[in-house]
């Protein structure tokens, strides 16, 4: 069976929308060993339209050469969870409605990780839904202000257990959150 481990670059107060902010603040090299151990075991990718739509143009040209993530990022399995087709073809994809017995029929498939990046809707969704099994917020040292916010108003309380963290040279915490305890 298969585990979801979600991945969002969020500032002190919870913005993560446009993370084009992060570049300031640099990519530690550290950084991309944690996310390399979090997509290393994945077997699938999980996306909302919207990001998948963001992600296709940004990844589907890139090489190893050009960045060491493009063959995860463009061999992987693609699942978008849509309710219409997707504007763009970015190669292996499947599309589906947003389902919570078609989304645990998806773990249950995927013999390892099931990736999510970005897909605040998705995310959201599968976190009120119980899930997610790994979340890694990478917190960077600043608050936005402004901007979509991971945990809207208004969401229903979400009890997390924290897993493991770590610290870098460039101010951003990685902290990783499962399940709280029953």
């Amino acid at each position: 069976m298969g585990t979801i481990a979600v991945h969002e670059f969020v500032a002190l107060d919870g913005v993560f929308e446009d993370p084009s902010w992060t570049f300031e603040y640099g990519f530690d090299p550290a950084m991309g060993e944690t996310l390399a151990a979090v997509t290393e075991p994945a077997q699938a990718i999980l996306l909302g339209r919207r990001t998948y739509e963001m992600f296709a143009p940004a990844w589907s040209t890139r090489t190893v050469e050009d960045d060491p993530g493009a063959p995860f990022f463009n061999e992987t399995h693609k699942y978008v969870v849509a309710s219409q087709q997707p504007n763009t073809d970015w190669g292996p994809s499947t599309t589906l409605p947003y389902d919570v017995d078609a989304i645990r029929d998806l773990k249950a498939s995927v013999d390892g990780t099931i990736y999510v990046s970005g897909s605040g809707t998705l995310v959201r969704a599968l976190l009120a839904d119980g899930l997610v099994d790994d979340l890694h917020l990478f917190v960077y040292p600043v608050a936005r202000g402004t901007g979509k916010r991971l945990f809207d108003d208004g969401v229903d309380p979400t009890k997390l257990r924290l897993k493991g963290s770590d610290v870098y040279g460039n101010g951003v915490v990685h902290l990783d959150y499962g399940p709280a305890e029953a």
